[in-house]
Order: C-alpha cells, then sequence, then structure tokens
C-alpha cells in the first residue's frame, strides 16, 4: 500500500531521504477506520498517535451532560492522540472516531525509536512539530477563553479550509463552544459581508 501524504510527511517534515523511508516501511503499521468506529474510548489507555494519511478523525470529550465538547479534527496529515495518556500509561478521557472513512498510520515509541536510529535528526524534527502542537492548542485554550465567535470561526476556516463540506455544522460548533444557533448567526453575518469559507 502507497502512502504518499506519510511518506511527504516523514521526508519533507521529519528530514527523511527516500532511502531512509524505504528502510523504515516494515515497521509501518496502518488500519482502516470505517466511519462511526472507535480508535480511542474513554477509560481506555492509548497506545499509539494516529497520522491519517485519508479521511477525517475526530477527538472530543463528554461534559457532565453527555454533550460532546471537540477537541481537535485530524484531516489528512494530521496526528491525533491523548498525549497524557500515551505517556503517562492513564486511562483516557476522550474519544477519538472516524467522521469519515480512514486509513490511519499507527505510531507509537518503537516506530520513533526506529526512525531516530536510521536518520539521528528525526528526533530533533518531531520534538519540534510536537512543541508545535503545543503552542497551538495554548492559542486555542485563550480563544475559548476571550475571543469573539467570529474571530474564533474565521480562524478555524483557516486551520480546516474545507472541514465545513465535510462535517455536520454542530460538530463546528462543538469545537468552537458555542452554540448551532450562534454559529448559524456568524455565518450569515460573514455571508452578508460576501465571506466565503470555500475560497
Amino acid at each position: 500500500m502507497e502512502l504518499r501524504n506519510f511518506k511527504a510527511y516523514l521526508c519533507n517534515k521529519g528530514g527523511l531521504s527516500d532511502f531512509d523511508y524505504q528502510k523504515i516501511q516494515s515497521f509501518i503499521t496502518t488500519k482502516k477506520i470505517p466511519k462511526g468506529e472507535y480508535l480511542l474510548q474513554q477509560g481506555h489507555i492509548c497506545q499509539h498517535f494516529f497520522f491519517v494519511e485519508t479521511g477525517l478523525l475526530r477527538m472530543y470529550a463528554l461534559n457532565e451532560d453527555g454533550r460532546e465538547n471537540i477537541l481537535q479534527f485530524a484531516t489528512e496529515n494530521w496526528i491525533v492522540s491523548d498525549r497524557g495518556s500515551v505517556y503517562f500509561n492513564e486511562p483516557s478521557s476522550y474519544y477519538i472516531d472516524a467522521v469519515e472513512d480512514t486509513l490511519v498510520v499507527m505510531l507509537d515509541d518503537d516506530f520513533i525509536k526506529e526512525v531516530s536510529s536510521i536518520n539521528s535528526e528525526f528526533r530533533e524534527k518531531n520534538e519540534r512539530l510536537l512543541q508545535n502542537h503545543i503552542r497551538h492548542l495554548y492559542k486555542r485554550i485563550s480563544q475559548l477563553l476571550g475571543v469573539s465567535a467570529r474571530t474564533r470561526y474565521l480562524d478555524f476556516v483557516a486551520m480546516y479550509p474545507d472541514i465545513m463540506l465535510r462535517v455536520p455544522q454542530w460538530m463546528v460548533a462543538s469545537y468552537l463552544g458555542i452554540t448551532p444557533e450562534s454559529l448559524s448567526r456568524v455565518r450569515k453575518a460573514l455571508a452578508d459581508e460576501n465571506f466565503n469559507p470555500n475560497n
């Protein structure tokens, strides 16, 4: 199976050469996740990072009322995981499921060690990617605490440019921390200004 996105990710962002990639192919594990099925459920220990080759995943928690609070979408070339559960071997508080039929590459510490042994620069580059992810999480928390729904939506569209065509509106509202009605008002106001999120 050819993994074009994953190969490009490792070579462009991880610093691997084509030759390096050939050497690690036997260590690559993939999994097909049908729409609606789980990769992770609350109470289970997360053992992998999931790179999305094709498809769409979401990570969410349930609040006290049983409503979903979506923390992250992962489209092609994104990685999603409960890092706390992976690193501390603790039961997860989150769910990860497939919004579309999805093909993921299953990454674990053994894989990282193997790639690092082949290319010594990989671990450093991987660490930089992790720190960038943490930076985005801090920005997201800051936005949820003190930024208008309009600004949150505009940043969301910039981060996930095609997502509005792939998920129902209530999922976007959940990610933004607003009601679907509030999201409709934001989108209507932007439409009145001739804003098109798909351009």
